[in-house]
């Protein structure tokens, strides 16, 4: 392979940055602990180190403090099942085949994701939280996922995990009521579990891993109690792009979902009350994230263990006028990343990344921490050179895909560390297709379309360009079941929607047609 110069110069930036550690054989022999921290629909506006000043995460922004905060992370499916997949295995979810409608984790891919490959190096394993999807012989689009014989206990040491959403009360989740009496909220006793875990793994003779996937803060807004004076006198600030007003010069396309056409719980009547539930939830998160970092130090084994903390996705809070996440948008798709490695020199630590990162990183990031070789079949990069030179990049654009929900929401789009560029495919029901164009650095809150701008047509031919390597990808490498095979017409820019009508069932028409009429009928119902 011919390097340009641009990537032979990050190669020798990134060669240098490893000067920040040991050797790579010294590291292997002395392989770090791991605690992977993932919340559950996290804005990534939800930190005090992402500049949110009314929100209080002390042991969060710490962690910010001593380690690098990455501000473009995005999570390349924008929802729970297919994120969580990627995030295991490396890969895109046209490789996983795993989300809700599509199918279940084939138990062929499983054995290639990161705790897997872990333990059978030796490394002690745990796993406590949410688990988010099933893993089976073959591709299961039934009901198999969220069942308790489709999780692969089996393959950690320690296993705390739940399948399905779970409950908030801890005695509702069977493998947490040993911790119900004393942590009755799962958010704290999944705090406690995880001490329980550094505790028996600081006794192995080996390096540990251990995954912790809170429930919080997805809904129902259920927060502990024992937090409700922490915003108690909070008046929450509404973002530039909050409510109709962020909507206006979007496409038909996206407000076509359940995200516009039900916001839920963000209209202007209850935003107070939500965002004060909402950030509660990720408080009592922090206050777990100090427990954890507790027994760390109590174990003696806090100077050798790397913790990365992200979010299986954004949430939207009422942005562009959404509820929810899977869109595109930097509310929904973009989540926190922090990655904290106490071996880093000192000099290197509290550092800010703004390279372009995903969920599909998360893998190879592990298994390099770990000295172990990166499988080839992934699609992510490791982001072990980021921390020592956060000025340089792992690749010029990532894709963030949605073939979830109403039919007209599916999209693709690229994003690069300063532009983002959407592709908005469908053209039946008096829409037409569309694109959008959004300068991140200039227009962080995606308010000006700049698709038609002229001074904007480089990067506009440019981020086109990235679109279609992507897709191409997409065409090479997609599994052949659940329909993805499909989106390689349905994405492609150049084919005509006649072409691409085809490939639309009735049913995905219907279900559309469906949830427009009842959302006007509660639209009208509010109104009386």
């Amino acid at each position: 392979m011919t390097l340009n110069r641009r990537q032979f110069l990050q190669g020798i930036g990134a060669a240098m940055a490893w000067g920040c550690w040991p050797q790579r054989a010294e590291a292997r022999e002395q392989r770090p602990n791991m605690i992977f921290l993932l919340t559950d629909d996290q804005s990534y506006l939800s930190l005090g180190c992402m500049g949110n000043t009314q929100v209080k995460t002390p042991h969060m922004d710490r962690l910010g403090a001593e380690g690098v905060v990455f501000e473009a992370h995005y999570d390349t499916t924008s929802i729970c099942m297919a994120s969580r997949a990627s995030i295991m295995t490396g890969m895109y979810e046209y490789k996983t085949g795993c989300n809700f409608t599509r199918g279940s984790l084939t138990r062929a891919l499983w054995n290639q994701s990161y705790p897997v490959l872990l333990r059978e190096a030796g490394h002690f394993t745990g796993f406590a939280g949410k688990f988010g999807f099933g893993v089976t012989d073959t591709p299961d689009q039934g009901n198999k996922w969220h069942r308790d014989e489709a999780m692969p206990r089996d393959s950690f040491d320690v296993w705390r995990g739940w399948p399905g959403q779970g409950k908030y009360e801890t005695g509702k989740n069977e493998s947490m009521r040993p911790y119900a009496e004393a942590y009755p909220h799962v958010t704290g006793a999944l705090g406690a579990a995880s001490q329980d875990f550094i505790r028996t793994a600081a006794r192995q003779n080996r390096p540990f891993c251990l995954s912790v996937s809170f429930k919080a803060p997805h809904s129902p807004n259920s927060p502990d109690p024992k937090f409700d004076e922490v915003y108690e006198n909070t008046r929450w600030i509404r973002r530039p792009n909050y409510g109709e007003v962020g909507a206006v010069h979007l496409p038909a396309q996206a407000k076509s979902g359940r995200q516009y056409l039900t916001i839920r719980g963000y209209r202007a009547d209850s935003y107070q009350k939500s965002m004060g539930k909402y950030h509660q939830l990720i408080y009592g998160v922090d206050v777990a994230v100090g427990m954890i970092r507790e027994e760390l130090e109590r174990q003696g084994v806090a100077g050798n263990t790397v913790i990365i903390l992200t979010s299986d996705n954004g949430y939207n809070c009422g942005a562009h006028r959404f509820g929810g996440k899977v869109l595109p948008y930097e509310e929904g798709s973009r989540a926190p990343l922090i990655i904290f490695d106490p071996r880093l020199d000192a000099s290197a630590r509290g550092r800010r990344c703004r390279a372009v990162t995903g969920n599909i990183d998360m893998l190879p990031t592990i298994m390099d921490l770990a000295g172990l070789p990166i499988p080839a079949n992934v699609d992510g990069r490791s982001l072990l050179p980021l921390l020592g030179d956060p000025q340089g990049q792992v690749r010029e654009a990532m894709a963030i895909l949605n073939v979830w929900g109403n039919i007209p929401t599916h999209e693709m789009a690229v994003v690069s560390e300063r532009y983002k560029y959407i592709h908005w495919f469908f053209a039946g029901e008096g829409m037409h297709a569309a694109e959008e164009l959004y300068d991140r650095q200039e227009d962080p809150y995606e308010m000006r379309n700049r698709v038609g701008d002229v001074d904007m047509r480089p990067v506009l031919e440019q981020m086109r360009g990235w679109y279609d390597r992507e897709l191409q990808r997409w065409r090479e490498q997609c599994v052949e079941h659940s329909g993805y095979p499909d989106y390689v017409k349905l994405f492609d820019r150049h084919l005509p929607w006649e072409e691409k009508a085809k490939l639309i069932t009735d049913k995905q028409i219907k279900s559309y047609r469906d949830m427009l009429a009842t959302s006007q009928k509660k639209q009208e119902k509010t109104k009386d």
